[in-house]
């Protein structure tokens, strides 16, 4: 069928040069290397519109998993005001709000600490559980899940795999493929930082994502406390999360309709400018200036507008 994708579409974030980008870069039918070059303009990577669902006026809840225990106030502390800092950013706005036809908004909700074992290695059908939970239990309030984002925080130390719990993918969807590396699951150790999703509950689909507590071979560094790392993936993960939600449904089912903001040559709008960095993330993860005063820990998006990844005020 002419709408189905030859290809499994990104929504992850990856570290750039590491054994994960080019396992993914294999199936995604991108060449890690197409935009390692430097910033000058390529607006062959831009990204285009494919007619599926994004999200104009975002939700979003970070919720801690692992209990109290698991977490340092202050990084929760951090954490909440600097991600919802960046969310709601006027400057940062103007570089996302490009791909709406009008403003956009962001606003995150109390933070929610949730307890229950998380172990050492945590797996997609797992944070998938742990969503159709929270939800269950009203985790959004009276947020609309169709334009809502649930954040799951996972502890130091814990290790995030992009394949189910048995070792299986969806074993009942013939679109799902397998992202392996050496023979194993994509993790954390490999260069993964997190993923975005959706789940499907009783009629209701409920957007997620997921992303690791990044520090020495777990994750994605860039910063020089763990906090921060968490701040940038998770900007990544919700600036990708609201210009193409339905990504998940893509590669369950293969209908490229509803691919959102999407770019042939590079994924998402957080994707290409990771690849870009190279070895160099001080590049596009950045203290980035807030309009109000301020810093907060980013990573700087896809621009068609500068070809590039742009920040604050035109900055790249």
């Amino acid at each position: 069928m002419a709408d189905q994708v030859d290809f499994r579409p990104l929504n992850v974030t990856l570290r750039p040069e590491s054994p994960a980008l080019e396992a993914y870069a294999s199936t995604a039918k991108v060449t890690p290397d197409v935009i390692a070059a430097g910033f000058d303009p390529r607006p062959d990577l831009d990204l285009t519109y494919r007619g599926g669902r994004t999200i104009r006026d975002l939700v979003f809840i970070n919720c801690y998993l692992g209990g109290a225990k698991a977490w340092a106030q202050t990084d929760r502390t951090n954490i909440d005001k600097a991600l919802s800092l960046a969310m709601s950013d006027a400057d940062l706005e103007q570089v996302i709000g490009q791909y709406y036809s009008k403003p956009i908004s962001s606003r995150a909700l109390k933070s929610k600490v949730v307890g229950g074992a998380v172990g050492k290695r945590f797996f997609k059908d797992q944070a998938e559980a742990r969503v159709a939970a929270l939800h269950a239990a009203g985790v959004l309030g009276s947020a609309d899940p169709k334009s809502s984002v649930i954040n799951l925080m996972l502890p130091r130390g814990v290790v995030l795999v992009d394949g189910n719990s048995d070792g299986s993918e969806e074993k009942t969807d013939p679109h799902a493929r397998s992202v392996l590396v050496d023979d194993e699951q994509v993790d954390s150790k490999h260069g993964l930082g997190g993923f975005h999703g959706s789940i499907h509950a009783n009629g209701t689909t409920v957007y997620y994502a997921i992303g690791v507590y990044s520090e020495g071979q777990n994750g994605i560094v860039a910063f020089d406390q763990p906090w921060k790392n968490v701040v940038a993936t998770f900007y990544h993960e919700l600036c990708e999360a609201r210009t193409d939600p339905d990504v998940e449904d893509v590669i369950r089912t293969g209908n490229e309709k509803q691919l959102g903001w999407y770019s042939d040559k590079g994924g998402e709008i957080g994707d290409i400018p990771m690849s870009l960095a190279g070895a160099h993330l001080e590049r596009v993860m950045v203290e980035a200036p807030l309009a109000k005063g301020g810093t907060a820990p980013v990573q700087l998006e896809w621009s068609n507008h500068v070809h590039g990844p742009e920040g604050p005020n035109g900055g790249h």
